[in-house]
């Protein structure tokens, strides 16, 4: 290559005719290192591999796509990262993701459908090569489609169609219950999601139930959802002690409504845990540094991540792959119950 012709070719993007002619193979063979495709002589594979690094040239990543009929883009559908326990599992996804080779887009919803529907509509346009989904807006049209790319659901049952990776929500709330039982409480109420939310996480209501019907006790749900305010939240939760006066137990079904309760218990004078027992759930790493006092359910974040990791590259590799994942939960033994 003359001075001339580099300086030409210095003021515009390398295109791999460039690296062909400086490495002195074709076009095919230039294409065929960068997809390792076929025997290729290490010889050849270092004169391409040269003349990349000398020419700084970048693969064209959507003729790529086009060629190998891939993108490795993972998207991700969570309802908020704002949520220690979302936020805990969008990260252990994305680092395991990353590190088989996948990029992440993150879709956070919000829990409003339609926003949800909005980036489940964009990551399908990007022809991503898979999603896993934690969003809890499983009626949109777009889960019920065929010749969707491959999707896991975390904690969530999408279509019959689409494997699930949970926790075992029944056991955690039984365990959740019966130490509030253990620890004296009488009393129990319980707070949940909404009942239309079709959630594995809805066991933990009927473990729940199940557990204050042996013992001869009448359960008392509320209900909040993810997209309920602070504001609303607190009004939810002082009508519980308006209404049960009496209430010297409560089982929330997240860390962060465990919390709010606590919260509203102090103002209300109520001692926590003298007379009030009150237990949450999700156990993320950050809720447990933060309020290590905070008896909770610990869903395994890591394990959950992993499994659903295994089981989205096993779609995408058309082997078999389980349909349902349920994984053991844990106690964090703090002070509040």
């Amino acid at each position: 290559m003359d001075q001339k012709e580099y300086i030409l070719m210095s003021t515009r993007r390398p295109k791999i005719d460039d690296v062909a002619k400086l490495a002195q193979v074709s076009k095919s063979t230039v294409s065929r290192v960068l997809n390792n495709r076929g025997y290729l002589s290490q010889n050849t594979i270092e004169k391409v591999y040269q003349a990349i690094e000398e020419l700084n040239y970048r693969p064209n990543t959507i003729a790529r796509q086009l060629y190998s009929n891939k993108t490795n883009i993972i998207g991700l559908i969570f309802p908020t990262v704002n949520n220690p326990f979302y936020a805990e599992m969008v990260e252990a996804l994305e680092k395991k993701l990353f590190n088989r080779g996948f990029k992440v887009i993150l879709g956070n919803s919000m829990n409003d459908p339609h926003k949800e529907e909005t980036y489940l509509l964009q990551l399908l346009s990007h022809q991503v090569d898979g999603l896993i989904v934690g969003a809890h807006n499983q009626d949109l049209k777009e889960y019920q489609k065929k010749n969707l790319p491959p999707i896991v659901a975390i904690d969530m049952n999408l279509n019959p169609e689409i494997p699930v990776v949970s926790s075992d929500n029944y056991q955690g709330g039984k365990i959740a219950t019966q130490l509030l039982l253990k620890s004296g409480a009488k009393e129990i109420i319980h707070i949940n999601g909404p009942a239309s939310v079709k959630s594995p996480a809805q066991k933990r209501r009927q473990a729940y139930e199940d557990v204050l019907k042996e013992n001869n006790l009448i359960p008392h749900t509320y209900t909040v959802s993810l997209k309920d305010s602070k504001s609303k939240k607190i009004q939810i939760f002082r009508e519980i002690f308006r209404e049960h006066p009496l209430v010297d137990g409560i089982f929330a079904s997240s860390d962060i409504n465990a919390a709010l309760i606590i919260q509203i218990a102090k103002q209300l004078g109520i001692k926590v845990p003298d007379d009030l027992k009150v237990i949450g759930y999700d156990g993320a790493n950050i809720t447990r540094l933060l309020m290590p006092d905070l008896t909770s359910i610990i869903q395994p974040v890591e394990t959950m991540s992993q499994k659903a990791v295994d089981i989205l590259q096993k779609m995408i590799n058309d082997e078999p792959y389980p349909r349902n994942i349920i994984l053991p939960v844990e106690l964090w033994k703090g002070t509040t119950a």
